[in-house]
This record gives structure tokens, sequence and C-alpha cells, in this order.
């Protein structure tokens, strides 16, 4: 039993105020309690598991001899709302083994189970949504890497691999593992069964292992851990985890698993039918050592994918997509390399800074067997190595793409390396190979370098492209960089980024949104936490976020934000924000910003502001909504904007929500309203069979598009997939495409 007693002014003010900022100290003062020190708090959360002395049936019910047995890890401590003091309800966790597996047995206590909050039992469900509780395993020790696991009340699954510290989480990593729970008077239980060879580890006979737990309590918006962290960090701060030991004789069996499948699909286009195409193919994965794993797949299908999510580009700039395909987010992270654009706080609700999406990613793998406008392309098939060697993080792939039409067949090869140096940083280097049928050519070489000081995070990389001089996009250098600073305290939250793309920086493997530009961009904010407002509101925060972007060619401004915000956080969960938003934009180059219309923004100097608010209710609750409106000066005109998005949920089994984005705008060159409709429907039988949804209408294009999915999880990480797609034209209401898919997939490990 464990218990805890203009450019260059912005560039000189941001290095000014970083260098001021005096190093918060690593002790809590808790209201009411002692201050806590969380170094020497993770080295007293220690817990030595033993074998359980017979079988361990999961059900939930925790009744086996063993349980008891086991030693208890308790007391755990909030880091939300009230930060170092004991948590509301406490949680009761055991820990046992056997030859095949780790088990955990979970007691939540809760005075009142008839209010926990469940909101899904979908495979990742939301799992900020929901009362739930969490396991995160460092399995190497290495304070940097590890494996996530939660569930809810209702026994819904979700899985996580985590790297850097959550520099890089891939929340669509499926492993192999079960869980059951039972709700009861005095709360609830869940019992974990985590497979060894879902996890990797070091191969040596005596383990010791990084460990900590998360509870959260969703009606009182409580968040609390077994190996107590200070409020601006989640359970991913490895590095303040506590240990486990006493695994002895692990073994990860054979580390091979082999997974067929096949699949059927009847498609259509503008009402001719076409044949009929039956697939089949196989992924196999191996696991070379201990920590370092092979893959192959071939006849790469992905047919089972969601859809992605139309949006609204106002911009004279590509849009992102995230990456959705199981292959390839499999060790994701360990080919991270380069931003992904910013996440600021004010910009995913109320800022909308134009330029948000700005962020060279020198690998982005939907670059592979997909085209421009996210067509897929027939993959013959490839391989993989990634995982981790001592210090290394290592990542090989290579990917076969068939020809199609006039795309030819290419070839696809990334190399990444990484090794850890320091206490918690790393050093590394990436190499990546485009070579297309034909002779055409495309490579990038990178090095890169991560650094964490406490509060402090400094990173910096630099790529280099090689391609023919016919496949530049401008003229200029073929370099690219980046260097950041982040600065985040109890109080404070400062980032600065200076980014650069040369013109003739050319990397078809990658996600670069400018060309022959330099890019100063931040965001900070002072986070206050005012008493006398603390039965309603949690915490506020006034915020500047900043972005410039200058031409390399002759030094002058592209383009310019700014953003004045106040965010509030409330004790609900629900949140609000305030702010104005000014731009300017140099055009150069008439670009179409609506194409139904045909509406241009003709080349010129504007200068524009937007006024905004938006406020998100609970989302736990049965019913919550998301809205934003914004009106203000758009280039030459103006543009009011609204955003209606509300959701319900009945039960666990059923969901729904529904989002309107409407743009009103008028400028020189035309007037027009563009509206982007996006509905999603869930119902979920169980925990192993789903049904889900998603139907988009676009103005800009006049298109219904459908995506509809029903899935049977029939055993460990083996499906039944049907699938219908469909696109309609509004103005006729005549079908465009449509297609039917059912896919079968078997995973047979060894």
């Amino acid at each position: 039993m464990f218990r805890l007693s203009s450019g260059r002014r912005a560039a000189l003010c941001a290095a000014g105020v970083a260098v001021l900022l005096p190093v918060a100290p690593a002790a809590s003062q808790a209201p009411g309690g002692a201050p806590i020190d969380y170094g020497t708090a993770r080295l007293e959360r220690q817990l030595e598991v033993i074998r359980a002395a017979g079988k361990i049936t999961l059900d939930g019910a925790l009744d086996e001899p063993s349980w008891a047995a086991a030693p208890v890890a308790l007391g755990f401590i909030q880091n939300d709302p009230r930060e170092g003091e004991p948590a509301t309800f406490d949680t009761e966790v055991r820990m046992l083994y056997d030859d095949d597996a780790v088990y955990f047995g979970v007691f939540a206590r809760d005075d009142e189970p008839r209010r926990l909050v469940v909101n899904d039992l979908k495979k990742d469900f939301n799992t900020g949504a929901s009362d739930g509780f969490r396991i995160i395993l460092d399995t190497f020790h290495d304070q940097r890497n590890a494996y996530e696991f939660a569930t809810n009340p209702a026994g819904a699954k979700w899985d996580a691999q985590m790297t850097n510290e959550g520099r890089e989480n891939n929340a669509n990593w499926d492993g192999i593992w079960d869980v059951e729970t039972r709700i009861s008077e005095t709360g609830w239980t869940a019992e974990f069964r985590i497979p060894f060879r879902t996890l990797k580890f070091a191969p040596a006979d005596l383990q010791t292992w990084g460990i900590n737990f998360e509870r959260k309590v969703r009606r009182l918006n409580e968040d609390s851990y077994w190996s107590p962290l200070p409020r601006i960090y989640d359970l991913e701060r490895v590095s303040l985890a506590g240990t486990v030991g006493g695994l002895r004789g692990l073994r990860q069996g054979k580390n091979l698993r082999v997974k067929p499948y096949a699949a059927s699909t009847s498609s259509a286009l503008a009402g001719r039918a076409t044949d009929g195409q039956f697939d089949a193919g196989f992924d196999v994965k191996y696991g070379v050592t201990s920590g370092l794993v092979w893959d192959f797949t071939v006849n790469t299908d992905f047919s089972q994918a969601e859809a992605d999510e139309q949006q609204i580009n106002l911009t004279r700039l590509n849009l992102l997509f995230p990456e959705k395909r199981d292959f390839f987010l499999d060790n994701s992270g360990i080919f991270a390399f380069g931003g992904g654009g910013r996440n600021n706080g004010g910009n995913a609700g109320g800022g909308q800074n134009p330029n948000a999406a700005f962020g060279n990613q020198l690998f982005f793998s939907r670059r592979i067997g997909l085209s421009e406008n996210g067509e897929p392309i027939p993959i013959l098939g490839g391989t993989r190595l990634s995982g981790r060697q001592g210090a290394y993080s290592l990542g090989v792939l290579n990917m076969q793409q068939r020809d199609l039409g006039a795309t030819p067949s290419t070839n696809f090869t990334a190399i990444r390396v990484r090794r850890d140096v320091l206490a918690n940083s790393d050093i590394g280097a990436v190499i990546l190979n485009k070579e297309q049928a034909g002779a055409s050519f495309n490579r990038v070489t990178g090095i890169d370098a991560n650094f964490r000081f406490g509060f402090w995070n400094v990173n910096g990389w630099i790529g280099k492209s090689f391609s023919p001089v016919a496949a530049v996009p401008l003229p200029g250098n073929t370099l690219a960089s980046n260097i950041g600073f982040q600065y985040n305290t109890r109080t404070w939250q400062l980032q600065t980024d200076f980014k650069s793309a040369g013109g003739a920086f050319n990397d078809e493997m990658g996600f670069v949104q400018r060309h022959g530009v330099n890019n100063l961009d931040g965001r900070w904010g002072r986070v206050l936490r005012p008493k006398f407002l603390s039965k309603w509101m949690r915490q506020n925060m006034p915020h500047l976020e900043f972005d410039y972007f200058m031409r390399q060619s002759d030094g002058h401004l592209d383009s310019r934000y700014a953003g004045y915000h106040w965010n509030a956080n409330f004790q609900d969960g629900s949140n609000a924000e305030i702010g104005y938003n000014t731009s300017r934009e140099d055009i150069a180059t008439p670009f179409t910003i609506n194409n139904n219309r045909g509406v241009r923004v003709a080349p010129g100097l504007y200068d524009f502001g937007e006024l905004f608010a938006f406020w998100n209710t609970n989302a736990a609750a049965r019913v919550s909504f998301n809205n934003r409106f914004g009106t203000g000066q758009f280039y030459d005109g103006y543009r009011r904007s609204f955003t209606f998005g509300p959701s319900i949920r009945l039960n666990e089994n059923f969901n729904a929500s529904f989002n309107l984005q409407v743009n009103d705008i008028s400028i020189s060159t035309g007037q027009f309203v563009s509206k982007l409709l996006t509905t999603r429907v869930n119902y979920n039988f169980s925990t192993k069979m789903f049904a889900n949804a998603l139907v988009q209408y676009n103005t800009d294009n006049r298109q219904w598009t459908s995506n509809l999915r029903f899935n049977i999880i029939h055993r460990p990480l083996s499906d039944i997939f049907i699938v219908y797609n469909e696109r309609r034209d509004d103005r006729t209401g005549l079908m465009l495409s449509r297609a039917v898919i059912a896919k079968m997939t078997y995973m047979v490990a060894f």
C-alpha cells in the first residue's frame, strides 16, 4: 500500500520575454496541504508485482484469490481542479502477471455511481468526455516512450502509442488486449488483460517498467493520478511516472502475426455500373528483436478507412488532411520529422488564423497511395522496420505504388533514425527518396534535435532537397528549416518558432504549404485561476498570437496575422473565447475562394480584421453545442461567419452530431454564401459491433457525400466491414459515384 505523505521587433520581444522569465519551481503548494516535490514523489510510487497463483477469468469481478494477495496502488492525487489534493474518490489498482500476460484490477470508488458519465462504446472512444481509467506503461523505462490503455465504466477500449513524452501520440495504434467492467453500488471495477506479445520491452530476465494511472470523474471534471503530476502535464509525462518491478521471465512469444484479408467491391459512376472487383492480400508483422518490428504488406487495401471530413478553404494555401490508414499509423511517431502546423487554442475554436496550418512535414504518409485530391492509387506492397534498440529509435519504410492513369509506378523510401541524449532529449536524421518510372526522382535529407530542460523545450531541424530543375516550385534555395522555443508553466504558456522554406525546396514525400518564405510565429498567454470565481470558472487565459511571413526574394512582407484573445474554461468543461484578429495579405497571383460562383481574390495589398466569439458547452452532457460567430472586413469586402454544432447523446449506444459552417462573403469580384454541413450518427450495438454514418454537403461543389460503415470485431484485431460510399450532385439529383465494399480480415498471432 502506497500513499504520498514588426517581424524583427517581434523576434526581439520574444527573446526578451524568454530571457527574463524565471524557471518555476518543481514543487507545488497544494491548497490546504503540504507542498509536493514531484521529482521525489515519483520515487516513492513503487509497486512490486506478483505472479498470479491461478487462472484469472476476465469478468470484471476481481474475485480470484490472487487479486486479494496482490499489492495495492492507491492514494491518487488531483492535478485538476485542485492540484495536490487527494482525489475526491480514491482508486485502488492491483497488478498481476502470468506466463502470457499482465493483468490490472481496478476498483474506482464512487458514492453516486448512477451519475457516472458514459458517452460511447466504440473503439478509441473520446476519453475526455467520459468517466474513465487509463494506464501508461513505459516498458523500456526510458522515461520517453510508452503504451497507453484506457476504458470507461461500460468497457469501451482505447489504446495508443506515445513517443517523446507526448510530442507524438498515435491513438490509432491497435494492440491485442481486453478489458471487462462492472458497475456496483460503491463504484465500478475494471479488469485488464494485456498479453506480452502486444508489448515491446528489453530482453532482461528481471524487468522494471515505468507506470502511472489516471482516473477521470467527468461530472466533476476531475483528473487524478497515482504518481502525482503538476496541472500543466498529463499522463504522458512518463518522466514523472512511478515504477513497477518484480516481472521475471517474460516472453513475447514468436512475435509473428499474419493478417490476410478478402474484399469485394461493386461500384458505379454517373449511373453506369462497373464490374464487381475482388481483392485479397495480407499483412505480416514479425518481431525481429524485443524492440524492433518488421512489417510486410502485399496488395495493400484501405477501402474500410473513414472518409475525410471536408473543409472550407478561403485562403491561397493547401489544406492538410490527417492520415487514417492503419498500416501508416502503426509506429508513425518514429517517422515524425518537422511540425504539422501549430495547435493554437484560439485557432481551434475562435482565432481562425489563415496561416495556422503552416508547418513543414518532411515525411507525410498521405503522399503514398493517394492522389492530390485524395483518390486512392493501388499499392502493390511494401515493408517497414520500426522500433527501438537501446538508445536508438529506427524506422525504415519502402512502398511500391502501382501506375494509375497519368501517374507512373512509384517507389517510396523513408529512413528515420533518432538517438536519445541527455535526460530527456534526442537528435536524429531522415532520408527520403521517391523514384518514378521514367527516371524522375526526388530526395530529401534532414537532421533534427529536440531538447527539454524542465519547463523549457527547444527544437530545431534543417532539410535539403534534391530533384531535377524542372520539378522545383520557385527560384531560390533548396533548404527548409525550423527552430522553436516553448516555455510552459502553471502561469505562462509561451511559444515562438522561426520557419523557413526555400523557393526551390521540393519535398514530394512531405507537406510544404509555402515556398520562398521565412515565417516567425508565436503564442504568448498568461494563465489565471481567480479564487473568487472558482465555483464556476476554472481558469482563463488572455493570449496573443502572431504570424509573420516574409518573402525571401525581396524581404518584403507576404502576409501577417495577429490575434488578441481571451479564453475562459469553466468547471463543467465548457469554454468560451472572445477576440479580435487582424490580417494583412500581399496577393501577387489571383486565387479562387469559391468554385461554384467563380469568385477570385484579385492581386493587391489588403488589410482586414475580424471580431469573433465562440462558446462550447459541456461535451459530456446529453445535449451540447459548439457555436462561433465572426464579423469584419475580408480582403476588400466583408465576411460574416457562423458555426452551429449541436450534439446529442441518448446513452452510450447512440450519439449524433451536426455541424453547420456558414460564410457570407462579399468582395469586389463577387458575393456568395458558402455552407458546409457535416453530420455524424453512431450506433454502438456493443463494444464489438458498430454502425456509423458521415454525411456531408458542400455548397462550393454542390455535392452530397455519404460514408456509411458497419463493423464487427469478430476476434482480436480481426474485422468484418460493410462500407457504402456515395457522391450525389445537388443541382440535378444524379448520383455521381457509388461503391459498396465488403471486407473481412482475420489476424492470427503466434
